[in-house]
């Protein structure tokens, strides 16, 4: 799941197992507190820059060996890894992606797109495996497949809320093939071929969700059942762009309670 945008996708919730519930909380406090030091507030990008290098060098603290005694992110996130040999690896991707977004507001190709989602949201789903003592290669894979196409939603999802921080997340290489200019983006105007800009980004979605959709299905109990409540969480987002033509401007696509009924009678029948 993508760190930044977690409204549409249960976080450690109550199907979770009780014991694992802290770790994801920690992991999850880590990931939103991160996110917050690249996006929110009026901090200048050098700031938010210092800030993340400050959380790099706390994780370093944690690698050797220090608990972080007193701190409401990383003592808890410091007994998370120790409790369950957590690999570091992951969390210097997401700080990583982290610092792109003060750098980077612009992706050339939806390949671009695609290697900025396996620092940003991969790493999620990847401890999430590690918690579950799930190293399978072919379940990595389909958890990256998940991961990277839940960001790219919720980059469709988000595209008005993004470019009011000056971002736009989609491929630069599509809004010149379908000439749909940034102005467009701007205005709200859906005008011309932005519908079919919009069509193809969602099919890629769609197309990378529905490859890594079996894992849901493949790991059992809870976590099977957790996991295909948040691809059906996606399937829904994408489903509503898809009926909307792509307008994400008039009304923000977005999962109601009728949704959560559905898509939980759907998880509990593992379909």
């Amino acid at each position: 799941m993508s760190v930044g945008h977690y409204e549409n996708f249960p976080v450690g919730s109550v199907l979770l197992p009780a014991r694992l519930r802290p770790a994801v909380h920690a992991i999850y406090r880590f990931a939103r507190s991160a996110d917050d030091l690249a996006d929110e507030g009026d901090a200048s990008p050098a700031q938010r820059l210092a800030a993340l290098a400050g959380y790099r060098a706390r994780l370093d603290a944690i690698a050797q060996g220090e608990h972080c005694a007193g701190d409401p992110v990383f003592a808890p996130l410091a007994q998370a890894i120790t409790r369950h040999q957590l690999p570091l690896a992951p969390f210097y991707d997401l700080l990583s992606a982290f610092s792109q977004d003060v750098t980077t507001t612009r992706y050339a190709t939806f390949a671009e797109l695609v290697s900025y989602c396996r620092l940003s949201a991969n790493p999620v789903g990847r401890l999430m495996l590690h918690l579950f003592d799930e190293h399978d290669p072919r379940s990595l894979a389909m958890s990256d497949g998940i991961c990277t196409a839940l960001q790219l939603t919720n980059f469709l999802q988000d595209i008005a809320l993004d470019w009011q921080k000056g971002r736009v997340y989609l491929p630069q290489d599509a809004l010149a093939k379908y000439r749909v200019s940034e102005a467009q983006i701007a205005a709200g105007d859906t005008s011309g071929l932005w519908s079919v800009m919009m069509q193809q980004q969602i099919g890629r979605a769609r197309s990378m969700l529905a490859a890594g959709a079996p894992l849901g299905k493949r790991l059992p109990g809870r976590f099977g059942l957790e996991l295909r409540l948040i691809v059906l969480g996606g399937e829904t987002i994408l489903r509503k762009l898809h009926r909307s033509g792509g307008d994400v401007f008039q009304q923000r696509p977005v999962l109601t309670a009728r949704d959560w009924l559905y898509m939980g009678y759907r998880a509990l029948l593992g379909r």
